[in-house]
C-alpha cells in the first residue's frame, strides 16, 4: 500500500509513542514509508529512556523501511497530553524527578512548538490512553480513576484537535486508536477505560462534523484487536497467570472470522489510507482492523457450541 500513497512533503505528528512495539509506532511507521515527515510526542517521565533508545539504534530493527532505510523521527518532544497549557500543571507534577528538566509538556505548548518548527502539519494522531484503575471492575472504580481515564483516554483527543487544527492544513486527518469495549462488555478492562474508549468514538463523529467544517479536517478512529504491546501486557498481570492481553489474543484467534495473528502493521496500513488522500471522503468512521471479531454474536469455542460446528 505504501508505494500507492505519496506523503512526501507532508508532516504527521504521532501523539503516544515511547517504544517500538505499539500501535503508535506501526502508525509512524507506515506513514514514514510514504514519505511523510514524523515527529513525535512522547510522556515525560519516559521521553529520556525513548530518546536513549533511538540514539543507541535500539529501535533499528522495528525502524526498517521496505527500501532497507530505517524510519528518521526528526523530533520528540516532550507531551503529558492531561494538561492543556501550563497554569493546569500541578506543583506535585512540576517537582517530580521524572519531569525534572522539561517544560513545554501541555498540549497548547507542544501545538506552538510544532508550530514554530514545521509552521504546519498534515496528519496528527492520538495514540495514547491511561486509566489509573483499569484492573478494577466499574463497580469498584472512584471518581477519581474514572474521571482520570476519560481526561488522559478521550478528552485528551479533544484537546489535541482544538490546540493543532489551528496550524493544520486543509484535507489534513486526525485518526485515534479505540477499542471493542467501547460497546461490548470486556471483563478485566475497568476503571472507566470502557467508558472512554465509548467517549472517543461519540466524540469522533462530532468532532468530524465540527473540524470538517472549520478546518476541513477528517477525523477518524480504529478499533484496534488486542496487541501484545508493553502498555497493554501491564494491564491484568498476576503471578503464574496470563495477562489480560494473552487472554485477548487467544479469544480473538479462537473466535474471530479470520483464524490469524493481528500485527502492528495491520493498523499502520489501515491508518495509512485513513489519513492519506485515498481516504478523502471518509471522516466520523470507527474503522475495525480486528480480524472481524467485532461482527460475531457467540464465542466459537464457548462449551455450550460443542458438535454444532462444521
Amino acid at each position: 500500500m505504501a508505494a500507492q500513497v505519496d506523503l512526501k512533503g507532508k508532516v504527521a505528528f504521532v501523539a503516544g509513542v515511547a517504544d517500538s512495539t505499539g500501535y503508535g509506532w506501526a502508525i509512524a511507521k507506515a506513514l514514514a514509508e510514504a514519505g511523510a515527515t514524523i515527529i513525535v510526542g512522547t510522556w515525560p517521565p519516559v521521553l529520556k529512556i525513548f530518546q536513549m533508545g533511538l540514539k543507541k539504534g535500539q529501535f533499528n530493527e522495528d525502524s526498517t523501511l521496505a527500501d532497507g532505510s530505517l524510519m528518521t523521527i526528526e523530533k520528540v518532544y516532550p507531551l503529558d497530553a492531561v494538561f492543556d497549557a501550563p497554569d493546569d500543571v500541578p506543583d506535585e507534577i512540576k517537582e517530580n524527578k521524572r519531569y525534572a528538566g522539561l517544560d513545554g509538556y501541555t498540549i497548547s505548548e507542544v501545538a506552538k512548538a510544532v508550530e514554530a518548527d514545521y509552521g504546519k502539519i498534515d496528519i496528527l494522531v492520538h495514540s495514547l490512553a491511561n486509566g489509573p484503575e483499569v484492573t478494577k471492575p466499574l463497580l469498584e472504580t472512584t471518581r477519581k480513576g474514572y474521571l482520570a481515564a476519560s481526561s488522559a483516554s478521550a478528552y485528551s483527543a479533544v484537546s489535541l484537535l482544538q490546540k493543532f487544527g489551528p496550524i493544520m492544513n486543509e484535507g489534513g486527518a486526525m485518526l485515534s486508536l479505540t477499542y471493542i469495549a467501547s460497546e461490548k462488555v470486556i471483563p478485566g478492562y475497568g476503571g472507566g477505560m470502557s467508558s472512554a474508549k465509548a467517549q472517543l468514538e461519540s466524540d469522533t463523529r462530532t468532532l468530524a462534523y465540527e473540524a470538517g467544517r472549520k478546518w476541513g479536517i477528517r477525523v477518524n478512529t480504529i478499533s484496534a484487536g488486542p496487541l501484545k504491546s508493553r502498555a497493554a501486557s501491564a494491564i491484568g498481570k498476576e503471578p503464574g497467570q496470563k495477562t489480560f492481553i494473552e487472554y485477548a489474543i487467544d479469544y480473538s484467534k479462537a473466535n474471530a472470522p479470520l483464524e490469524q495473528d493481528l500485527y502492528s502493521d495491520d493498523v499502520g496500513n489501515a491508518s495509512l489510507f485513513l489519513t492519506s488522500p485515498m481516504a478523502r471522503t471518509v471522516t466520523g468512521v470507527t474503522l475495525y482492523v480486528d480480524n472481524g471479531l467485532h461482527s460475531m454474536g457467540m464465542a466459537l469455542d464457548s462449551k455450550a457450541m460443542e458438535g454444532s460446528r462444521e
